[in-house]
């Protein structure tokens, strides 16, 4: 299997996805780390798909998730203050 960087693929997407039409699988890198993967597509996807929820059922979830949260801060300063510490 290949590995790419993120700026290899921006720079060479057709190259990339030629090599991937030639069944080759190729792990993209940022910052050394992998954080994708590109390889052919095959006939199960489709099969996938079917379960995966609609967009707007997910995001229902996802907004009554949040509705439900207590904050953990009063406000986006104090929030911001808390980030920076960290750094």
């Amino acid at each position: 299997m290949k590995t790419i960087t993120s700026k290899h693929l921006k720079q060479r997407t057709g190259e990339v996805l030629k090599r991937v039409r030639a069944s080759e699988k190729i792990t993209i890198t940022y910052r050394g780390k992998p954080i994708a993967l590109i390889m052919p597509s095959s006939e199960k996807e489709p099969d996938i798909l079917k379960e995966l929820r609609p967009f707007e059922e997910a995001w229902r979830n996802i907004e009554t998730t949040l509705e439900r949260a207590e904050p953990q801060f009063r406000s986006w300063q104090e929030a911001m203050d808390w980030v920076r510490k960290r750094s």
